[in-house]
């Protein structure tokens, strides 16, 4: 009787350290599961930067509040010879229509910010299609010249946003050189932050209303176009047919 009670419990310890095993194979075979669901779910990305080896790159300037310092912008622009992208907020675009044709009228870009620069991410497809519809045919509206560009306020986005706004004809469009220019630092180091981080298909953000964002173009400008820098506008950067985005938001060519 003795040996039979230690066979016992030796089957049931045997019995229990099965049952914890295959207790953890199955947790780790949902687990496992899971994450291989999780990474299946592809992202779509916007445009943060375009490949290419030609040294063009692009200089952009969203437009939601005020115009104080865009006619020195405009002017700098001018000097160098550059051409941008404007993207611009509807309720900017109807307070100030004459910049909208100004800046179209000297040959730089427009493209669309949003009607009301909410929190993309938060809003219904409904939601996203107004603001972006009704953007873009205020803008056409003043300049007669097609919108096709968006770039979404605070840099926010999610799938829905970016699936939306391709089935618009938007291409979504975000940035890999930020100036920072709205913290209103200095003319200085805005410069240094834009040549320092600047390469071959780069996107740089601005503001058309920064503090010292106009003081820092001259610098910007001369240095980059010495290093063989050509700017152009976003819609000249980037490719609008096969094309495909990695998982850093590069925009390749080909399939």
């Amino acid at each position: 009787m003795k040996i039979v009670c230690i066979s016992a419990k030796k089957f049931l310890l045997s019995t229990a350290v099965f049952a914890v095993t295959l207790a953890a194979m199955w947790l780790m075979y949902a687990a496992g599961s899971y994450a291989v669901n999780a990474f299946s779910v592809q992202r779509s990305l916007p445009v943060y930067s375009v490949d290419r080896a030609d040294k063009k790159i692009s200089i952009s300037f969203d437009c939601a509040w005020g115009v104080e310092h865009t006619d020195a912008i405009l002017n700098e622009l001018e000097r160098h010879n550059v051409k941008c992208t404007f993207f611009a907020v509807e309720f900017w675009v109807k307070k100030y229509p004459e910049y909208v044709k100004k800046i179209v009228d000297k040959g730089h870009e427009m493209a669309t910010h949003s009607k009301t620069h909410p929190h993309m991410s938060a809003l219904n497809k409904e939601q996203i299609t107004e603001e972006r519809s009704s953007s873009k045919a205020a803008i056409e509206e003043i300049t007669g010249v097609p919108v096709t560009l968006f770039r979404p306020p605070f840099g926010d986005y999610d799938n829905l946003l970016i699936d939306t706004s391709n089935e618009l004809g938007l291409l979504p469009i975000q940035w890999d050189v930020d100036s920072l220019d709205w913290k209103n630092l200095s003319a200085t180091e805005i410069a240094l932050r834009v040549i320092n981080a600047t390469k071959s298909g780069s996107i740089i953000l601005c503001h058309n209303n920064g503090l010292h964002t106009a003081e820092a173009l001259p610098t910007i400008f001369s240095t980059l176009q010495n290093s063989g820098y050509e700017f152009v506008p976003i819609g000249e950067l980037v490719y609008r047919e096969n094309y495909t985005i990695d998982s850093t938001g590069k925009q390749k060519s080909g399939v």
